[in-house]
C-alpha cells in the first residue's frame, strides 16, 4: 500500500500505539490499514466413492487438477463460499457436509478450507477457470498432477479416513 484509501495521503508503515507488527498508517486521518490472510474455501465432491477434481484453466498451475475451491467473498458465509466455487468451478450441484480440512499456509498468507461433499447429481461441467471436471477413484487419481500441497493434504486424509470408516476433522499448517 502507497496511499490511504480513505484520505490518498502516503502511508507509513511502522508498528502503531498498543499493537506489536508493523501496520500501514495514515498520519493524515489517523487510519490503520490491517493486512490479513485470506480464506481458500472449497469442497471434496464424492459420488459413490470417487471424488470430483477439475483440471485448471488458469495460473497458478495451469493444467493441474485440483478441488473446486476459491476465495471466499466478502459478504457471504464459509459454506456459501464452498457452494458458490464448486458451481462456478465444476457446474456441480452438491450437498454440503462438515467442515474437512483446514489448513494454513502463512508463506502465502492464506488459510484453506474444505467441506466434506456429495454430488446430488452427475450432470457437472467445466467453468470458465477450469479445463475439464472428471471423478477419480484413488487408484486413478493423477497425484504428481495435484495443483497445491493444501488439496494433496486433503485427498490423503479423505482416502485415509475412508479406510478406516470415520471422517474426522483435520486441521494442520504448511510452512
Amino acid at each position: 500500500m502507497k496511499y490511504c484509501p480513505n484520505c490518498a495521503s502516503p502511508l507509513a508503515r511502522r508498528v502503531p500505539p498498543g499493537d506489536s507488527l508493523p501496520r500501514w498508517l495514515c498520519d493524515a486521518c489517523g487510519s490503520i490499514h490491517y493486512e490479513n490472510p485470506r480464506l481458500v474455501v472449497g469442497t471434496v465432491p464424492e459420488w459413490e466413492g470417487r471424488l470430483l477434481l477439475c483440471r485448471r484453466a488458469i495460473e497458478p498451475r495451469y493444467g493441474y487438477w485440483t478441488l473446486p475451491a476459491g476465495f471466499m467473498e466478502n459478504d457471504e458465509t464459509a459454506g456459501d463460499a464452498a457452494l458458490r466455487e464448486t458451481v462456478e468451478e465444476a457446474g456441480a450441484h452438491i450437498e454440503l457436509a462438515p467442515p474437512f480440512s483446514l489448513i494454513s499456509v502463512p508463506r502465502v498468507n492464506q488459510v484453506h478450507l474444505f467441506y466434506r461433499a456429495r454430488l446430488i447429481d452427475l450432470e457437472f461441467k467445466p467453468g470458465a477457470e477450469t479445463l475439464e471436471v472428471a471423478l477419480f477413484e484413488e487408484a486413478q487419481l493423477p497425484w504428481k498432477e495435484i495443483a497445491f500441497r493444501t488439496v494433496g493434504q486433503t485427498l490423503r486424509h479423505w482416502f485415509g479416513d475412508r479406510g478406516r470408516g470415520a471422517f474426522g476433522f483435520h486441521s494442520e499448517d504448511i510452512k
